[in-house]
């Protein structure tokens, strides 16, 4: 394999050798050849079978020292490609030899290609026999199921398929071993088995089954060393995924799916999104994190279902609603994943309103200021976004006074056309009222739903202690007068 679609003697020249997994006689003859003529070579690790076989043969520098020198391997591989370079601008051509195959787990070679892609070097490739063919021979697997090659020194949970098979890479010590472990166990159970496969394909090769637990007591050191995690079989162990509940709602409105769930459309849905809202509030409020976990879950629930009912009739799916949200989120937080600058939350703000107008002003509608707040919201939360909106451009009052005296006014207006007995006069200045009641809540930033519903709470408990008394005196609620649940309320604000 050449990286350039042809030589260039000008620009330095490194030939990266695959020395297999295995043994010298594994080895295919024309590497053979090529690594007793190569020079200079450079070894990433002299820590292989066919090097301990060779040393007679070739002369070699390898870079073992690197890793010693190194915290990262991070910056042993920069480090290393930084000294290949240097070797080929000084010597033109050289040969650098890798374990197994050089395009299977070799990030020096993938770094190398990035330098040839720029013009900055020719990189040709030169046989080599991975790992993973004699790895799936010993373990009587076949890739075509589902499979994954991870880096053991790179491994992130969210990269885990855990219906596929796992194959990881460099799990050559106790250190390794024990991070790898740990982040298994995040979804896997302790006891999940587990196979540590030494030096497939050689006459060294050696199979050992150990519980996720025990894998770093088990492991010793050894750069032939790999990991073998099988698929999962228990439906239960894939509860966490979101694979598993996108399949666990596609057949609840599949064919054979439940009744219930396959006659919802969006429109049926709307008052169960906002009672699970509600009871999202209501464990927060308890600061119950249990019952939170399970009303998130139940919101989560209902965006599901509207995700499945767009896929089954054509318009959108879940990924589609993801990249939606990740698109805004990003788009609005510049000063995350742009150059803008916010160092407040007033600056973040001021933000998310100028890209919100920008991304209105491409639309062909003309939108007023105020059209997305939507109608459906319940009241007092409209009233308050309604001035949030307005005062944003300068409609608004800089001080209370003005609006203590706008209450007054409203006041009177309602108590006159109460003692007028007009029901639909009173009603609209009773809404004028509250309107105003709200504007004030605003300025001392108070949220009228948030104050309304802790009022509400607060009168749910104090009302629910006089049932209880009244119940432990063997008394109801009709047969006492309101002097006695009064004295009864004042008991329960006092406790």
């Amino acid at each position: 394999m050449n990286s350039n679609s042809s030589k260039n003697t000008n620009i330095p020249q490194i030939t990266v050798i695959g020395l297999g997994v295995g043994e010298l006689n594994q080895l295919p003859l024309g590497v053979y050849q090529t690594l007793k003529k190569a020079a200079p070579l450079f070894l990433r690790t002299r820590e292989h079978p066919v090097v301990k076989e060779l040393e007679e043969e070739v002369s070699y520098l390898s870079f073992d020292h690197v890793y010693e020198a190194n915290d990262t391997f991070e910056m042993v591989y920069k480090n290393i490609v930084k000294e290949l370079i240097e070797a080929a601008s000084n010597h033109n051509h050289i040969y650098y030899a890798v374990p197994g195959h050089p395009m299977t787990a070799e990030f020096t070679v993938e770094r190398l290609l990035e330098k040839a892609g720029n013009g900055e070097l020719q990189v040709d490739i030169l046989g080599g026999q991975s790992f993973l063919d004699p790895m799936f021979s010993a373990l009587h697997i076949d890739p075509n199921n589902g499979f994954q090659l991870l880096d053991a020194t790179a491994l992130q949970t969210k990269d885990i398929k855990m219906n596929q098979h796992i194959i990881i890479s460099q799990v050559y010590d106790q250190m390794i071993a024990s991070e790898v472990k740990l982040t298994l166990m995040e979804k896997y159970p302790d006891d999940y088995e587990v196979t540590l496969v030494t030096a497939a394909g050689t006459s060294q090769e050696k199979l050992r089954n150990v519980p996720l637990f025990a894998l770093d007591r088990e492991i010793t050191q050894n750069n032939l060393t790999a990991l073998y995690v099988p698929p999962v079989q228990k439906d239960n162990l894939l509860y966490r995924e979101f694979e598993t509940l996108r399949e666990v709602i596609a057949k609840l409105r599949g064919r054979d799916g439940c009744p219930w769930d396959k006659k919802q459309t969006h429109h049926s849905l709307k008052r169960y999104l906002l009672e699970e809202a509600y009871e999202v509030i209501d464990a927060i409020d308890q600061e119950d994190d249990d019952h939170l976990q399970e009303e998130l879950g139940d919101v989560l629930l209902q965006v599901m279902l509207h995700a499945q009912i767009g896929e089954d009739e054509g318009f959108f799916n879940v990924e589609d609603i993801i990249e939606t949200l990740t698109s805004k989120m990003i788009r609005r937080h510049p000063h995350v994943f742009g150059d803008t600058t916010a160092h407040t939350e007033e600056q973040v703000n001021e933000n998310w309103e100028a890209i919100k107008r920008s991304e209105n002003e491409t639309k062909d509608t003309e939108d007023s200021l105020l059209t997305h707040i939507p109608a459906s919201m319940p009241a007092l939360m409209q009233a308050y976004e309604l001035q949030k909106k307005a005062a944003k451009v300068g409609f608004d009052w800089n001080d209370d006074a003005p609006m203590w005296k706008k209450l007054q006014e409203e006041t009177a207006e309602w108590l006159y056309e109460v003692k007028q007995g007009n029901k639909e006069a009173m009603k609209k200045e009773f809404g004028d009222l509250l309107f105003v009641l709200v504007n004030l809540g605003r300025f001392y930033k108070l949220h009228p739903e948030e104050s309304l519903h802790m009022t509400n709470v607060k009168f749910k408990k104090r009302f629910t202690y006089i049932e209880k008394v009244l119940t432990s005196q063997g008394r109801s609620l009709e047969d006492t007068t309101l002097d006695e649940m009064d004295e009864l309320w004042e008991e329960a604000k006092r406790k």
